[in-house]
Order: structure tokens, then C-alpha cells, then sequence
């Protein structure tokens, strides 16, 4: 008994301190304060902020633009200690954790050599205005996508720098990547206190993932001839703005994103004097008072600062769609006219159609046995770590499904297994939709239907066989563009009554510039090196219309980032490249604007938009009040002493959107006021078009608008009222009202719901 008793007590005193560890244990946290309460006995707000604190040392950063207050380490009794015994702190609240949304393009989208926007001259020279901040995994500086050649001196208005580290010269700045910044404050604390975990990474803007130098070439790179990914994609590669200027803020690091390090880039990138910011990472939906980017997407719209972010990687899960402030540009992926075509020459006589990137050497014309799902292991069939029977795949082509790990490691597996080949094959997760990957070993992906093909051959004929065949480049595909099966989708979770994503973007096997540190499969055991990338993902949808807007500012240096936003939305095409509505890479169903928002950018044609749908901080602030958040909550994310209410709007859908997002609820009727802006010629006449559902009745009033002068506004009325019958319950329907004059088509898509999601 009593050696029972001894042995309950230390269990007992083992938990104890187990409880005791994790109460003490600390973690980051976000600190809302009251600006103004600074005591003038503090010089600095910093100053401030470490007289709270048991330590200094606890204090991590200090943010005075994008956000009002700081973040710590603390233990979580020290955190409710904070919020309970001053009164000048607001809020409290855990660093959250953001992961990345991971050439042919300026063709596709019109911005040829030909075409107006690059041999406009004072266009090109105004573009040498425009800096464009990318926040990311940083940048590697030696890619040719950042030669300076022919620029001229940097803005006298920039006013960020280039910071050294153990494996960054300051020096490897140049005229066209005139900043770089490292932030890494939150992902050290969250990774014991400090210190890195990878010997690779250091605190420095140096990329080691590849992903920072793709987006931020994308965005903004300087032309490269003869570029190409292992010989695929071969041309000219450069970024959407050529003559744009680059400066990188790498707040992404091995194990994702903290907010602490996002806010703390936003801040400094706004006081640095960037023009655009990109963001092409995210994480779940959240209030935007808690949601970090929303919060210092706010300060730069304020500012001026057009804030561009991708829509995220969850599709085609419905209401997947992340960064969903109406302040930010939400960017969703469609494909190109350009494919890698591969082939699988089964040894029944038919071809499957597939795509690769592979480069290595070919396999021959000798068929190799196929095998599928074999073995002991119940997750064969997906091709995980430790999942394949060398004894079993030797020397085959192996299927495996799509789904759970990466694409490339699948490919690792099958080869460390012993494989020669492999098909991966979607499932109904993915659909048809096809992403190119540049494997280990010879290796094609092919759709849903395909695959269900192909595994059956494999399961009923004796004797499977198959050869590999790899194609290269093909251009002017079609149906494109096509929305990837990847990229999220609506409806808004946060405010239905704003549609989002806003558009889509090339986001399907894009070639930019990459990093040297890391082979372009990211695995450590590929021990490839190149100087360009194809990836795919919202990633890179979002600095392609980064680098647009970086465009469309130099053209109208006087607009807005909503009036810029409002371009590219108005302007954008929902019609492919056979002139068919947009269809989805999911199943190839027809399109709608939970997946495509307003549709695909046409850059040629935001140019000159006709009217544009401006939007004012302070609509946005009455916007905010009709949402019932709290004063506290408002004055979170507009930074300001107080907030006056009285004039909020009875539905957030009255913000003066480019787009309709019509929830019912229990109502018939809604109605919406717009005001559009004459950016067009003097003397315009626009006359509305309404593309309605079988459910919604639509009426404009009026139906005609005459603009006399250029910046003149006008207001217009559209009353839906749903018909009788109509259930509760019944799935989404889809609209639009386009206002048309001989030179313009100011179209806005209108996306109906009967109860929130």
C-alpha cells in the first residue's frame, strides 16, 4: 500500500509541474493599447510599452503605422495580467500563424512588346516611380530578374534600405532591388525562444525557399532573355512592371508566417514610401479587428498603399476564400494558354493525356509494368513516406493518388522505393485540374477521369504496362484561361455581403526567377540548381495583379487603391479564349464569381476603365460600424482616437463596391446605391445592361447616366427583389449589371444567396 501511495503521489506532483510548466510556459502575443494614453513622461511609445513589461527583453516589436501597440513574450498569466490591470490596453491576443499560397504571362494578358503598355513611353518612365513591396520568404539578389540596367537613380521618396546578415551583402541592392528587410522576431519566440531550427536559414533577406524570389520577379523582374525552367517554357521572362523598383520584407520562414513579423514588415514598408504591397500567404477567415493583415492593410490604404493578396490554396472547397477585407485586392488563379503535354502509352493500345515538367532523361520506348495500391501499407496508394514494398515497385511505373503529401514527394518516394516511374492521378479533390511538377524521376499527372481509367487497367488487366512520354512546350491552348480547382472560393465568410475573391490571375505553372539555395522541387534531396521556376497557386495570381496596379498607378498617379481595384475588376473578361463563359478545372463546369469574383484581369483595358467605384476611409469606417463590431474593435483597425457610428450603414453591402454580393435573408427585397466616377472622356453617356437570374428580379435607376466632365460622380440605384416561392435554402445564383457606351463596358457581377453559407 504504501508503495501505491508513494507512487499516486509522485504521479500527482509530476502532474502538477507538468501544469505549472505549461502555465509558465510563453508564447507571442499581440498588444492593442490605447495610442494616446502615452504618459509624457516617456520619450517614445517603445519606452512605454518595456516599463510594462517584466523584462525588456520580453519586448519584440513596436508598431506605430500599421498597428497601435506591440507584441511580446509572454506567459499567458502575464498576458491576462496586461489586459486586466491597465486600462490603456485594448486588446490581447496570440501571434497567429500565416502559411504561403504556393514567360508566357505578360503575352497572355496583353502586355506584349507590341501591345501599347510596354513601348508607351511615359508610361515606362513612370513606372520607374512605382516600388513595389513584396512581404515573403525574401529574395535571393544575384537573379538576372533584378538587373538594374538602364534605370535611373531610385526615388528621392524611398526611404526603406538594405540591411546586411551573416549570408547578405547590403551592397547586392541595386536600382531595381532597392530594399530588403528580414523580420523574424515572432518566428524565433515560437520556435523556443530564439535561434534557428535550419542551419540554412539565418536573420537576413536572403531567400533560401525559393518562393520570396518567384513572387517578387513576378510582380515587378526585369526582362531576361533565353529564360527558361530546365528548357521548358523558353522566351523572354520578365515581371508584369519591368521598370517597377522591388524592395522585399521576408517575414516568412520554415515553419510559416507569424502575424508579429507581418505587421511589424507592414509598418516599415508603408514608412519606407512602397506604392504596392504584395501578400501572397494567408490563414483562416477571422473579425478583421483579429485578423493582422487586414488590420495593417487598412494603415497602407490609408496611405495610398495598394495592398494586393492571394485568395488562398482550398478550393474548390466552397467559402475557402482567405484576406476577405474589402480594403485588399483578393487575387484567385486561373491557368494559361501554355501547357507541358505528357503521355502514359498503355500497353492496351490507349494514351493518356497528362502534363510534366521532368527533364532528366527519358525512359525509353520499352513498356514497364504498372502498379497500384500493393503491398502491406494502407496509404500505398497515395505514396507517403515509408508506404511503398521496394520488393514490390522495383523497376515499375507506380501510380499513386493525388492528395495528402506534396506532388514532388510522391515522386521521391517512388524513386528512394526502388520505382522508374510514376502517373499520379488526381481524385474528386482535384478534379481535371492538372499542375506541372518537375519530379525526381520520369513522372506525368493526369485528371480524375483519366485516372479512374487508368486504375482500373491496372486493377483488371494481367499484365499492365506503360510508357512515358514527354512533349515539352505547347502553346495557344484551349479553352484558357480556366480557373484552377485549387484556388479558394466564396462566398465571403466574414461579410457575405462583399463577393470575394475580387479576380483571378495567371496562377497556373508560372516561370519566374528562383533561388539558388534550394532545388526547384524544394526537397533537400534535389540537388538540381536553376535560375527560373514553373510553380502554381494564388502565390502566383497575387503579384502578377501586384505589378498591374504597380502599372495602373504610374498611368493615373492621382487615383485611389480602391479606384485602381475598381479598374482591374470592372474591365476584367468572363469569357475564355473560344469564347466560352469561364469554365472550372474541378469538374469543367461552367465558372461563377465565387470562384472567379469579377472575372480574369485585362490589363490593356484598365488602362482606361471609363468609371470607376471610389471608396473613401470613411465609407470604409461606416462600413465597419454596420458590421456590430465594438468601438474597441473599429478603432483596431483604423488607428484613431475615437469613432463616430451615427452614420453607419444599415447593410455592409451599401459600400460602394465594384461588385454585388445580394444576401436575402429573410427579406425579398434589397437595395443598393452605387456612385461611379467619370475617369473617361467629357461628354459620356453610359447606358445599364442587366444580366439577371431566374429567381431575382432586377431594376436600375436610372438607366442612363450622362457625365459632362471628367471626375464628375453619379449615383445609381439597383433594387433585387426575390420572387415568390423562391427556398431558403436554394444554392447561390449569379448576375450582372454592365454600364456600356460605345468605348466602354463597366461591368460588375452580382452574386445572389438566400442564407449566409
Amino acid at each position: 500500500m504504501a508503495s501505491s501511495s508513494s507512487s499516486s503521489s509522485i504521479t500527482i506532483l509530476l502532474l502538477l509541474l507538468l501544469l505549472l510548466h505549461i502555465a509558465a510556459a510563453k508564447k507571442t502575443y499581440i498588444v492593442r493599447v490605447k495610442h494616446s494614453d502615452k504618459p509624457e513622461s516617456f520619450q517614445s511609445h517603445h519606452d512605454w510599452y518595456s516599463s510594462q513589461l517584466n523584462s525588456e527583453s520580453s519586448l519584440l516589436y513596436t508598431y506605430t503605422t500599421s498597428f497601435h501597440g506591440f507584441s511580446a513574450y509572454l506567459t499567458s498569466s502575464e498576458a491576462e495580467s496586461l489586459l486586466r490591470d491597465s486600462d490603456s490596453i485594448l486588446d490581447v491576443f496570440e501571434d497567429p500563424l500565416y502559411t504561403l499560397h504556393t514567360t508566357r504571362t505578360p503575352e497572355f494578358l496583353g502586355l506584349n512588346s507590341e501591345f501599347g503598355v510596354y513601348t508607351n513611353q511615359d508610361l515606362v518612365s513612370a513606372s520607374n516611380g512605382v516600388i513595389i513591396g513584396v512581404l515573403d520568404t525574401g529574395v535571393w539578389p544575384e537573379s538576372k530578374s533584378f538587373d538594374d540596367t538602364d534605370m535611373p537613380e531610385i526615388p528621392s521618396k524611398w526611404r526603406g534600405e538594405c540591411e546586411s546578415g551573416s549570408d547578405f551583402d547590403s551592397k547586392l541592392c541595386n536600382k531595381k532591388l532597392i530594399g530588403a528587410r528580414s523580420f523574424s522576431k515572432g518566428f524565433q519566440m515560437a520556435s523556443g525562444g530564439g535561434g534557428f531550427s535550419s542551419k540554412r536559414e539565418s536573420v537576413s533577406p536572403r531567400d533560401v525557399d525559393g518562393h520570396g524570389t518567384h513572387t517578387s520577379t513576378t510582380a515587378a523582374g526585369s526582362a531576361v532573355r533565353n529564360a527558361s525552367f530546365l528548357g521548358y517554357a523558353a522566351g523572354t521572362a520578365r515581371g508584369m512592371a519591368t521598370r517597377a523598383r522591388v524592395a522585399t520584407y521576408k517575414v516568412c520562414w520554415s515553419t510559416g508566417c507569424f502575424g508579429s513579423d507581418i505587421l511589424a514588415a507592414m509598418d516599415r514598408a508603408i514608412l519606407d514610401g512602397v506604392d504596392v504591397l504584395s501578400l501572397s500567404l494567408g490563414g483562416g477567415s477571422a473579425p478583421y479587428y483579429r485578423d493582422t493583415i487586414a488590420i495593417g492593410s487598412f494603415s497602407a490604404m490609408e496611405k495610398g498603399v495598394f495592398v494586393s493578396c492571394s485568395a488562398g490554396n482550398s478550393g474548390p472547397t466552397r467559402a475557402s476564400v482567405a484576406n476577405v477585407a474589402p480594403w485588399v485586392m483578393t487575387v484567385g488563379a486561373g491557368t494559361l494558354d501554355r501547357d507541358f503535354p505528357a503521355f502514359a502509352n498503355l500497353g492496351n493500345g490507349k494514351r493518356l493525356t497528362g502534363v510534366s515538367l521532368y527533364s532528366g532523361v527519358g525512359m525509353g520506348t520499352k513498356p514497364l509494368e504498372l502498379v497500384y495500391n500493393q503491398g502491406n501499407s494502407s496509404s500505398s496508394n497515395l505514396c507517403l513516406p515509408g508506404s511503398l514494398d521496394s520488393s514490390i515497385v522495383r523497376g515499375k511505373i507506380v501510380v499513386c493518388d493525388r492528395g495528402v503529401n506534396a506532388r514532388v514527394e510522391k515522386g521521391a518516394v517512388v524513386r528512394d522505393a526502388g520505382g522508374l516511374g510514376m502517373i499520379m492521378a488526381n481524385t474528386a479533390a482535384s478534379g481535371e485540374e492538372l499542375v506541372a511538377d518537375s519530379h525526381l524521376l520520369p513522372a506525368i499527372a493526369v485528371g480524375k477521369k483519366t485516372g479512374d481509367l487508368l486504375r482500373e487497367y491496372v486493377k483488371s488487366d494481367s499484365n499492365p504496362t506503360a510508357v512515358l512520354v514527354f512533349k515539352g512546350t505547347v502553346l495557344d491552348v484551349k479553352p484558357s484561361p480556366v480557373v484552377a480547382a485549387f484556388s479558394s472560393r466564396g462566398p465571403n465568410t466574414v461579410t457575405p455581403e462583399i463577393l470575394k475573391p475580387d479576380v483571378i490571375g495567371p496562377g497556373v505553372n508560372i516561370l519566374a526567377g528562383w533561388s539558388d539555395a534550394i532545388g526547384p522541387t524544394g526537397l533537400e534531396k534535389d540537388s538540381r540548381r536553376t535560375q527560373f521556376n514553373i510553380m502554381s497557386g494564388t502565390s502566383m495570381s497575387c503579384p502578377h495583379i501586384s505589378g498591374l496596379a504597380g502599372l495602373l498607378k504610374a498611368a493615373h498617379p492621382e487615383w485611389s487603391p480602391s479606384a485602381i481595384k475598381s479598374a482591374l475588376m470592372t474591365t476584367a473578361y468572363v469569357l475564355d479564349n473560344t469564347n466560352s463563359p469561364l469554365h472550372d478545372a474541378a469538374d469543367n463546369s461552367l465558372s461563377n464569381p465565387h470562384a472567379h469574383g469579377s472575372g480574369h484581369v485585362d490589363p490593356q483595358k484598365a488602362l482606361s476603365p471609363g468609371l470607376v467605384y471610389d471608396i473613401s476611409t470613411e465609407e470604409y469606417i461606416r462600413f465597419l460600424c454596420s458590421l456590430e463590431y465594438t468601438v474597441d474593435h473599429i478603432v483596431a483597425i483604423v488607428k484613431r482616437s475615437s469613432v463616430n457610428c451615427t452614420k453607419k450603414f444599415s447593410d455592409p453591402g451599401q459600400l460602394n463596391y465594384p461588385s454585388f454580393s445580394v444576401l436575402f435573408g429573410g427579406k425579398r427585397v434589397v437595395r443598393y446605391t452605387r456612385e461611379v466616377t467619370n475617369v473617361g472622356a467629357a461628354n459620356s453617356v453610359y447606358k445599364v445592361m442587366v444580366n439577371g437570374a431566374p429567381t431575382v428580379e432586377i431594376s436600375v435607376k436610372p438607366s442612363k447616366l450622362t457625365f459632362k466632365r471628367v471626375g464628375e460622380k453619379k449615383r445609381y440605384t439597383v433594387t433585387f427583389v426575390s420572387k415568390k416561392g423562391v427556398s431558403m435554402t436554394n444554392k447561390a445564383e449569379f448576375g450582372s449589371i454592365t454600364w456600356i457606351n460605345p468605348q466602354h463596358e463597366v461591368r460588375s457581377p452580382v452574386a445572389f444567396s438566400w442564407n449566409r453559407f
